[in-house]
């Protein structure tokens, strides 16, 4: 074993206890808890989940909201970044603009979304401005709907894929847009060629974030929806806290999980091969 091996095996201890302790350890006594029926061992639960038309239902609701989330948080939150990173010349200005932008993450995901219940609310702001402005003839119903989960957690994971675009502009060195600019593109084609594919990885990192992140989330759509749409991770709360079922519990929770790790590797390498394929038309 090498003397650079030696060095670095006592400060892997730490970080390989902790993900021990609270990642594999929890994830080994669920995986184990779901093969597990009737105090023997069994695929009942797994069979339970996939041949249940109701759990795809959900399943189907928990990804379309998740996606609309993610969708909505990357076209709002890429122009953002964008914005606090070029347009932004003030670095005190954009201090105060990137505080105010994580502030929020500081309060509980409760108390943010009831106060998106009075806001959504058939006499909430939201629709007294839509009416006053003409855009609908009466007020519209939110709370209760899949518009309205999408819209609060649009605004509970906005924050997280703005600093991660942002972190990606910040390390594009400028000079690189220079040197386009004096090549005589335009700034759209600088953005498309240079900007844009240079920042992927960042958006990408947060899209991924985000949408692991609105898959997992309950309370805001429980809130929000008033009991009136079920997501995923409502279905494995009552499992564990109302029924007590803890094997089925298990079991819906490693599919959710086995899923979305699905979904992020698909998209994960759909975003691999735009990159790829932008950087060799850039080339």
């Amino acid at each position: 074993m090498s003397a650079a091996m030696n060095r670095a095996l006592p400060l892997l201890a730490a970080p390989v206890a902790f993900f021990a302790a609270f990642f594999a350890v929890p994830m080994i006594v669920v995986v184990s808890s779901s093969l597990m029926a009737g105090g023997v061992p069994s695929l009942g639960n797994y069979a339970r989940v996939l041949f249940d038309q109701y759990h795809w239902d959900v399943l189907a609701a928990t990804f379309r909201i998740a996606g609309l989330t993610t969708v909505a948080c990357a076209l709002l939150g890429y122009p953002l970044a964008y914005y606090l990173v070029r347009v932004v010349k003030s670095r005190a200005l954009r201090r105060t603009c990137v505080i105010l932008l994580v502030l929020p993450l500081f309060t509980s995901n409760i108390v943010r979304s009831f106060g998106w219940m009075v806001l959504l609310g058939r006499n909430g702001l939201v629709n007294d401005a839509l009416v006053g402005v003409g855009i609908l003839d009466r007020p519209m119903r939110f709370l209760g709907t899949e518009l309205g989960i999408v819209i609060g957690l649009v605004y509970i994971l906005l924050p997280f894929i703005v600093l991660a675009v942002g972190n990606a502009l910040a390390a594009v060195d400028p000079a690189l847009e220079d040197a386009s600019s004096d090549l005589g593109a335009t700034p759209f084609d600088t953005f498309r060629t240079v900007t844009f594919p240079l920042c992927l990885p960042g958006l990408m990192s947060g899209i991924i974030m985000v949408f692991t992140l609105a898959v997992s989330a309950y309370v805001t759509p429980a809130l929000l929806s008033g009991g009136k749409i079920t997501v995923f991770p409502m279905l494995i709360f009552q499992q564990y806290s109302t029924v007590f079922d803890v094997n089925y519990g298990g079991a819906l929770s490693m599919t959710l999980l086995v899923m979305t790790l699905v979904l992020v590797g698909l998209a994960g390498w759909i975003g691999n091969a735009g990159a790829s394929a932008t950087g060799r038309k850039a080339q």
